[in-house]
């Protein structure tokens, strides 16, 4: 796979009323693939960011009317279109799992991602939250071979978990999504710094679709969706405090001429990292 693709991050301000949300995605992919966009990721909750006591009545099954109706779009305009995350319905009628959708040029789904990490946080005098106490954590890692690239996938959380990417770039991603509703308070502190070390450390594209503002209920994100390069260049960053689109060229060549300059994934010692660390010294 080789040659330049378009690629699309939506910027959503989501709530709680999901056809709202849809429609408004909608109106946003069209745009990106006006723009020429082949691959248009979406974020984090993109169809629901509101209370999580509604997660059980939002959840749908995948397949189901959201993914089919983004099938619909992604079949008319033919592109992919990553479906950032939502609530998909488990077996636990009171919890759901944070799932990842991809949607080919066919409208079928092609992969999904259950999110692995929960976003169990306690930040003194910030944000006290706990996401296992409604979804389910995923168990798979997952790469999606695409038209022009494979795409590790990842959910919000997991950007703080350098370990998921290294594997994922291992086992040949060479564009890495990072959907997101990245909280606020700690967004502006971590979020660029993040997204552009995942791309550095694995000389991968990134590609963040973000949510941006502050719910009626109070939920406020952070934004600032990116599309950063495999040498650690943004590409393009929002500025916009509410909706947006942005739209960047990619070549997987690049990300081979830069792991060929700086091969880390090839000078791993993957003998030595399960081994028990020795600690030397007074303790």
């Amino acid at each position: 796979m080789s040659g330049a693709i378009t690629v699309a991050a939506v910027q959503l301000s989501s709530g709680s009323d999901v056809k709202r949300n849809v429609d408004g995605a909608i109106e946003l992919i069209q745009e990106a693939a006006d723009r020429g966009a082949a691959y248009i990721q979406l974020p984090e909750y993109f169809n629901y960011l509101g209370p999580a006591k509604r997660y059980p009545q939002v959840a749908e099954a995948i397949p189901g009317p959201t993914t089919i109706r983004l099938g619909e779009i992604a079949a008319s305009r033919h592109v992919t279109i990553h479906a950032g995350s939502m609530l998909e319905r488990s077996a636990d009628e009171t919890k759901c799992f944070n799932t990842s959708v991809i949607i080919g040029p066919t409208g079928e789904v092609v992969a999904r991602y259950r999110k692995i990490h929960l976003f169990d946080i306690d930040v003194p005098g910030a944000s006290t939250l706990r996401e296992s106490d409604d979804i389910v954590p995923g168990e798979r890692m997952v790469v999606a071979d695409l038209d022009g690239f494979r795409l590790g996938l990842s959910v919000c959380f997991d950007l703080r978990f350098a370990e998921l990417y290294r594997a994922l770039a291992v086992n040949g991603a060479t564009v890495l999504a990072i959907p997101s509703a990245f909280n606020a308070v700690t967004g502006s502190a971590h979020w660029e710094v993040l997204v552009r070390a995942r791309a550095i450390e694995n000389h991968a594209y990134v590609v963040a679709a973000a949510q941006v503002g502050r719910t009626a209920e109070g939920i406020a994100t952070h934004g600032h969706s990116m599309i950063v390069g495999p040498w650690g260049d943004v590409l393009v960053e929002s500025e916009q405090s509410g909706p947006d689109v942005l739209v960047a060229s990619i070549d997987v060549d690049e990300v081979r001429r830069r792991r060929s300059q700086i091969a880390v994934l090839e000078l791993r010692r993957a003998d030595l990292y399960d081994r028990d660390v020795e600690v030397e010294g007074e303790t």
